[in-house]
């Protein structure tokens, strides 16, 4: 049993990082019913920026989320801008075949940037945990929780609690109607696409100092998010922040029961699961 609520709680601790990278695929989703390809490879990139100014400036990488947060928000903004404006109301193919595009365009120049060799972001707690009722937490994780548990709370209150916030929710609502209501929807979208990616980018801060940093990595990651955004409802903030934290301890509990390995298999067995009997997601409205 104890094993059970060690691996649960890691499991937990774990998906709350999962959670906030699924927040921003769904405020994207949410705003501009653009499926993002490309969210993985910013969590990438937010690795990669954490780990530079960790190994350059000897910022630590829970600090780093002041400067990657910003960082990603205009790097967001700028290829919303760019690329993704010009594909809204187009042919879903359309949008993911651009936001693939955009990964790729992302990972290869990180490639080329880094080499594909891996990287590894040590600091003095990365192998530390502590010990409570005879569950042992690890440090950097359980910091990362609590700090996407913040970051969550400020963008719940950002949204619900501000006039833009109040205009993001009403172009995710209705589009057109928000456009008529005298909403700058484009800005909407451009804030939307930034704040997602401000999102991705630290998330990959905070999970850097646990985490092998190479070009490629982003894939999981954007595979992950689509199964927690599915798991969560596609446009439910709540939804992906509980489907985050499950995937997390369904991960969890997998390496322990059956295989390290197999982990990842039995998430996208679950994901499949979601598509055949339940696609709106737990705590999405179902299509009529």
């Amino acid at each position: 049993m104890q094993m059970f609520f060690q691996a649960a709680i890691s499991g937990i601790l774990m998906g709350g990082v999962y959670a906030l990278i699924g927040i921003g695929l769904t405020l994207i989703f949410g705003v501009m019913q653009v499926i993002n390809f490309a969210h993985g490879d910013l969590v990438m990139v937010g690795m990669y920026a954490a780990w530079l100014l960790f190994s350059h400036f000897h910022v630590d990488p829970f600090v780093s989320i002041l400067l990657t947060g910003p960082l990603l928000f205009l790097l967001g903004a700028l290829l919303q801008r760019a690329f993704i404006q010009r594909v809204i109301g187009e042919a879903q193919e359309n949008q993911i075949l651009l936001t693939i595009g955009l990964g790729l365009l992302l990972s290869n120049t990180a490639m080329l940037a880094f080499t594909s060799d891996y990287q590894l972001l040590t600091t003095s707690y990365s192998s530390k945990a502590f010990t409570v009722a005879g569950v042992s937490m690890s440090v950097p994780l359980f910091f990362a929780f609590i700090v996407t548990m913040l970051v969550a709370l400020a963008l719940y209150l950002f949204l619900m609690k501000t006039d833009t916030g109040a205009a993001i929710r009403a172009t995710a609502q209705d589009r057109e109607a928000a456009q008529l209501m005298g909403i700058n929807v484009t800005r909407m979208s451009v804030l939307a696409f930034g704040l997602g990616s401000s999102l991705a980018g630290i998330a990959g801060a905070l999970i850097a100092p646990t985490y092998y940093i190479f070009p490629q990595v982003g894939h999981a990651f954007t595979l992950k998010s689509f199964v927690i955004v599915v798991l969560g409802g596609m446009g439910s903030v709540v939804g992906a922040s509980i489907g985050g934290v499950l995937i997390g301890m369904v991960e969890s509990l997998a390496a322990l029961y059956l295989a390290s390995g197999l982990k990842e298999a039995v998430v996208f067995a679950l994901f499949l699961l979601l598509l055949l009997f339940r696609p709106s997601g737990l705590l999405g409205r179902a299509r009529t």
